[in-house]
């Protein structure tokens, strides 16, 4: 009995070893230009939006293939710089499956 849950609390300190990196934020200090700068990084990812939205709308049958593979390398511009300015919080598969066995070992 005394070795299972030694066992199990190797595996779950181990596990927080592991993990720990991934939950690590660099802190940055606010200031009152990043406050200011939001409202344009929205009004920017609006006017990204929008010309997605007319690009999906145009007729491109009528377009010669320069000029649809233009709309590509535009379109694939946009969506590149969206996802770089998007501030969202990404974990890996590997941080995924170490949680779900720490809650399996802790319920």
């Amino acid at each position: 009995m005394k070795t299972s849950s030694k066992l199990r609390m190797a595996v779950v300190l181990v596990s927080l070893a592991c993990t720990a990196p991934t939950f690590a934020n660099p802190v940055t200090p606010v200031t009152t230009t990043a406050i200011a700068t939001a409202p344009s990084e929205d009004a920017k990812a609006e006017i990204l939006m929008k010309r997605l939205e007319e690009i999906k709308e145009m007729d491109k049958s009528n377009l010669s293939r320069a000029e649809k593979k233009e709309l590509r390398k535009e379109v694939k511009a946009i969506k590149a710089t969206m996802k770089a300015s998007s501030n969202g919080v990404y974990l890996s598969v590997g941080a995924i499956i170490i949680i779900i066995l720490l809650l399996i070992l802790i319920l």
